[in-house]
């Protein structure tokens, strides 16, 4: 009878190590396809343009001159600032506004407050595709067309931070606030001393969520920005690849699409950790 006991352990431990082997497997694979269009992207950065479609993911001969033939040959310089400034200032916006219009959702009462509130959630349902004409009529109308601050204006306040901010500091208890209240504190110095310190996590969800959206935004400058050096990188990336033709043309391509994600990189290696608990905080996919 141990004899049967120790042989249906041992085939459940090799079932066991079977499911894991297959995970891991699949996990595996995932991998692969996810990362194989980058790793062939930056492949061909490296390639000289003779050896463009040469099979193998490893350059031979590899060069570096395709990095510096796209910054003499359009002013990427520039596109890497306009759309650091353009994601960093978001984020700070961002952060300013969100966090202050969540906590007074969150902990006042007024009147109205409950119908304003589905009002903004309610924006979330419009697809940005059907805002844009309404943006640019105005924008226009406001002469903020082709100008940083028609292409800012828009992302300076998002439903979603609001959203966010406000269901996280509804959880924070109001008696706490009370009591600070009580000991003679200014609602600025609780919102700023208290609620901001015990709400950090999500302020760090919604400002790296915030970057990542203002770096990749594509539609809107696309639209609003009309004069080459205001582009922002994915505007820029278009335009260049649209006057490129031949296989030297396709490696700038991939090299410039290198160049723009190379920063996200290094966000996320900083932020690894942070990064991923902001994709669970926020229940997104």
């Amino acid at each position: 009878m141990s004899q049967n006991f120790a042989g249906r352990t041992r085939g459940t431990s090799v079932g066991l190590r079977g499911v894991s082997v297959a995970r891991y497997a699949l996990l595996c694979a995932g991998v692969f396809i996810m990362l194989f269009p980058f790793v062939w992207m930056v492949s061909s950065s490296l390639k000289l343009p003779q050896h463009l479609f040469d099979p193998g993911l490893i350059p031979s001969p590899a060069t570096l001159r395709n990095y510096s033939d796209i910054f003499v040959k359009a002013p990427f310089g520039h596109w890497i600032v306009n759309t650091a400034v353009v994601a960093a200032i978001t984020t700070v916006s961002v952060f300013i506004f969100d966090t202050a219009v969540g906590y007074v959702f969150a902990k006042f009462s007024f009147a109205g407050k409950k119908i304003i509130f589905l009002f903004i959630i309610s924006t979330l349902m419009v697809p940005t595709e059907m805002l844009i004409i309404p943006w640019y009529l105005l924008a226009s109308k406001m002469q903020l067309a082709d100008t940083y601050v028609g292409l800012l204006l828009p992302g300076l306040i998002t439903a979603f931070g609001i959203f966010l901010m406000r269901q996280f500091m509804e959880s924070l208890p109001s008696e706490l606030l009370d009591a600070a209240r009580i000991d003679g504190l200014s609602e600025w110095k609780i919102y700023v001393r208290i609620v901001i310190p015990l709400v950090k996590s999500a302020i760090v969800t919604l400002a790296i969520l915030s970057f990542i959206s203002g770096w990749n935004q594509f539609i809107w400058p696309f639209i609003v920005l009309q004069t080459e050096m205001k582009y922002t990188l994915p505007v820029g990336m278009v335009y260049f690849s649209s006057e490129l033709k031949d296989n030297s043309g396709w490696i700038q391509i991939m090299t410039g699409a290198t160049v723009s994600v190379i920063p996200l990189i290094v966000v996320f290696l900083i932020f690894q950790k942070r990064i991923i608990q902001s994709i669970a905080l926020s229940g997104m996919k």
